[in-house]
């Protein structure tokens, strides 16, 4: 489901639990305000509040909001449109088993290519 092409260049998401706004705005590269504001676009995107309503996602949250990029300003879907694409799980299900192809492809190509080097 999410797209390898912009995403790439974007930071590996550490192995931590929470993160704030500030080191979520660097691993997606969207600033603070945006997200915010897509927190009130899309339902599935709750961060957890804690203290002083500080905002600390979860790993899955800085996928979400990945996917959510990619979806708005990679394939040039408008706000409604990306709601509704994650909104929608045979879509999903089916962006999923492209991606599970691709990968299953890759793979194939790869132990291929280390048949040929071993030689």
């Amino acid at each position: 489901m999410l797209e390898a092409s912009n995403n790439s260049e974007l930071p590996v998401i550490p192995s931590k639990r929470y993160f704030t706004i500030g080191e979520v705005s660097e691993l997606c590269d969207v600033k603070p305000h945006v997200l915010r504001y897509w927190e009130q676009e899309f339902p599935t995107l709750k961060p957890v509040k804690r203290r002083g309503n500080r905002r600390y996602y979860q790993r899955h949250d800085v996928v979400l909001i990945r996917q959510i990029r990619s979806l708005l300003y990679e394939q040039g879907y408008t706000i409604g449109g990306a709601r509704q694409k994650l909104a929608d799980p045979v879509e999903a299900e089916q962006s999923s088993s492209g991606t599970n192809q691709i990968i299953q492809q890759t793979r194939a190509e790869l132990e291929d290519l280390l048949q040929f080097l071993s030689r």
